[in-house]
């Protein structure tokens, strides 16, 4: 029996419409399959309805994965694959296994031999890095930043320090409603003369992509409280 294959399927970064910023090959992937590994099952069946509201949502077979989730279960959600059925990985927002917790499953589809496929969708990572200016050829995602208010502090040198000395731009990311006090601490402990992007709200109406010094920062701050934002450091 031929094993079914991973699909890895991508989200919209908000609440726009899927197809403006998905291809067609998205849409026509989920009418094709009715078992879905996601972290909410309630917002992954609005997805699917707003995508394909043609799909029988009574048919759909949920497999649920985020931080309750055990990782010893994780390989049974693969069980439909070897039994010869497609199976999806849907993010919340954005790509599957980045910044996302799906790549357990992905690592595990390679070690059973299931086929896995990627489909083409926004990435909050990337295009902020796109749109920044920054180094393209040598960047690094650190993900969240320490909470604790020295640690953070000594965190934000250290990548300042990374990017002087490897030319290489330095991405990290913050809990939405504290996007305000990251870009205070970003303003308050790097040099004058460092490079920052704050990109947020990325593909929606409200999209805000700027790269300034610290400087000309602390001259005119922005309200990020509440939207998804990417920070990313530069120090030439």
């Amino acid at each position: 029996m031929n094993k079914g294959s991973l699909y890895l399927i991508p989200c919209t970064l908000g609440d726009n419409d899927p197809l403006e910023v998905l291809p067609i090959t998205v849409k026509q992937t989920i009418e094709r399959l009715n078992i879905f590994i996601v972290e909410n099952e309630k917002t992954a069946r609005r997805f699917i309805k707003r995508i394909y509201p043609e799909k029988s949502q009574p048919s759909l077979q949920f497999f649920i994965l985020n931080k309750h989730t055990e990782i010893t279960d994780l390989p049974s959600f693969l069980n439909p694959c070897l039994k010869g059925e497609h199976v999806g990985l849907l993010s919340e927002a954005g790509c599957p296994g980045i910044a996302d917790p799906g790549a357990d499953v992905v690592k595990i589809a390679h070690q059973k031999n299931i086929k896995v496929i990627p489909l083409v969708g926004p990435s909050s990572i990337l295009l902020a890095l796109m749109s920044s200016g920054m180094n393209g050829q040598s960047f690094a995602f650190n993900g969240y930043l320490p909470i604790d208010k020295n640690e953070r502090k000594n965190e934000l040198k250290r990548l300042e320090r990374l990017s002087f000395e490897k030319k290489q731009s330095q991405i990290f990311i913050e809990t939405p409603y504290r996007n305000n006090k990251m870009l205070e601490d970003i303003t308050n402990t790097l040099a004058g003369n460092t490079n920052i992007c704050v990109a947020c709200d990325i593909t929606l109406s409200s999209e805000f992509i700027k790269t300034k010094t610290v400087s000309d920062w602390k001259k005119n701050m922005v309200d990020l409280h509440k939207r998804p934002t990417i920070f990313i450091i530069h120090k030439s």
